[in-house]
């Protein structure tokens, strides 16, 4: 589970008196493993929908967090966010199996608070890829490493070359492509992101892109 945004419990732990949350995920698994992990973050009102549809007559009535799959079968989670925030719940926090680029930015744009990558490809048999852990009984939170040296942004400073590997990736291009455009070897291209993962404390492409848009090191 790769918190790629803030960290889950920083979402609850504001309100002392049992949260409350809707999880709309279409996959019962992962929308069963979801609801254990607010319970175990103290939420113990939690209701959950599996589409758009279930979910939307329920946003009248806001909640502390919506949790939602970016990908519903009739829609968009990102707009039931949205929905959600228009209405008056104060945090959303939205799931990807993927960790997709551009989803990432669409929920920063849209104000989403937390953005999560389920790994749920991988829990159908396709390959790990690694850095990213699935969601389910195994997962783990990624955070920064503790102790590690920080810029007033909470992060390590990233060099003007970091910088602008990083600034390749948030467009989507691939080592090799990055490569190309900043006349390097694809393994330079790696050194570079390894450094970037170490100092952002995320190992994962969308996470560090998160954490750069977050905090203003790309636009």
């Amino acid at each position: 589970m790769s918190v790629l945004l803030e960290q889950p419990a920083s979402l609850v732990a504001y309100r002392p008196n049992k949260p409350t949350a809707m999880v709309v995920v279409a996959d019962p698994r992962v929308r069963s493993t979801v609801t254990r992990h607010l319970w175990a973050l103290g939420v113990r009102d939690v209701i959950e929908a599996s589409s758009v549809a279930e979910a939307r007559p329920r946003i009248g009535n806001p909640r502390d967090i919506c949790v939602a799959d970016v990908h519903l079968p009739d829609g968009s989670g990102l707009t039931l966010l949205s929905e959600t925030r228009a209405a008056g719940w104060p945090n959303g926090l939205a799931l990807s199996a993927a960790d997709d680029i551009g989803a990432v930015r669409n929920a920063l744009a849209g104000g989403v608070k937390g953005y999560v990558v389920t790994g749920t490809r991988t829990n159908l048999g396709l390959p790990a890829r690694p850095g990213v852990s699935p969601l389910g009984g195994a997962a783990r939170m990624h955070r920064r490493p503790p102790g590690a040296p920080s810029h007033p942004g909470g992060y390590r400073e990233l060099s003007g070359r970091e910088v602008e590997v990083l600034r390749l990736v948030a467009e989507g291009q691939s080592n090799k492509a990055i490569g190309v455009s900043m006349g390097l070897s694809a393994l330079t291209v790696k050194s570079h992101l390894a450094r970037i993962a170490r100092k952002l404390g995320t190992g994962d492409r969308a996470g560090m892109v998160a954490v750069a848009l977050r905090t203003g090191i790309i636009h």
